[in-house]
């Protein structure tokens, strides 16, 4: 074997992977925008992340509207079709691929999902899936957790962008951004590092404790979760503009 790649080999098991190598594995993640039928985000969203590896765009029934006001064009529409116009099924009808489910014991966007775990997507980023119906916003953000053993979701409405996690993992931040974390079960305990109000051990149940705008110290958070999954909540303009992501 060659001298140099023994080398990398040796410090890849006993170092890990080096920056570059992490970027080159990420983009080999095979990754999704599932755009829902609330309300739509920006364009430049939806380009920044299609940049970003997210290639393939799903459209959920009626987010092929948005998706054809933007002038973007779906790889997929999926749905029960109660809520795509005449126009866009038109005109997406020769260059997406349609698919009509008719079953009413999932949303659109869980059948989004299943085409996405169906076909191996690791990531899907969720997009339109808050707006004026609470009951509909409630859902999409259960949904998140829902699928989370089998893809990872991340879903951003407005100005936020938020994701689920469990275990150990490390947020490149930077020096006084803000970031929320709630839990779910109060059996979920999260250990921080990097935070300017750390959180020791404690559980953030739903409805009794939360850490709302705590704030980042420096260029990164450590977060130990144990027992369960925590919505970690960010700026999603101050990870665009700083890539945070």
């Amino acid at each position: 074997m060659d001298y140099k790649l023994c080398v990398s080999v040796v410090n890849y098991f006993y170092h890990g992977d080096t920056e570059s190598q992490r970027k080159q594995r990420e983009n080999h993640v095979k990754k999704c925008i599932i755009l829902a039928n609330g309300k739509p985000p920006k364009r430049s969203i939806i380009t920044f992340f299609q940049r970003r590896d997210y290639k393939k765009l799903i459209c959920a029934d009626g987010g092929s509207n948005s998706a054809l006001k933007m002038k973007l064009v779906p790889d997929v529409i999926i749905g029960d079709f109660d809520s795509i116009s005449s126009k866009a099924l038109k005109d997406f009808n020769s260059v997406s691929k349609i698919i009509r489910l008719k079953r009413q014991n999932d949303t659109d966007v869980e059948k989004c999902l299943k085409y996405a775990i169906k076909n191996k997507f690791e990531e899907a980023l969720l997009l339109g899936a808050t707006g004026n119906r609470l009951d509909h916003t409630f859902c999409n953000i259960g949904i998140v957790l829902k699928f989370f053993p089998q893809i990872k979701v991340s879903l951003i409405a407005e100005d936020s962008f938020m994701k689920a996690y469990t275990g150990n993992i490390e947020l490149k931040t930077i020096p006084g951004e803000t970031i929320s974390l709630y839990g779910i079960s109060p059996e979920t305990k999260i250990i921080s590092n990097g935070l300017k109000y750390e959180l020791k051990n404690i559980s953030l149940p739903f409805g009794v404790k939360e850490s709302t705008s705590n704030i980042a110290k420096k260029g990164s958070v450590k977060l130990k979760i144990v027992n369960g999954v925590v919505f970690v909540i960010r700026d999603v303009k101050t990870m665009i503009d700083n890539d945070l992501f």
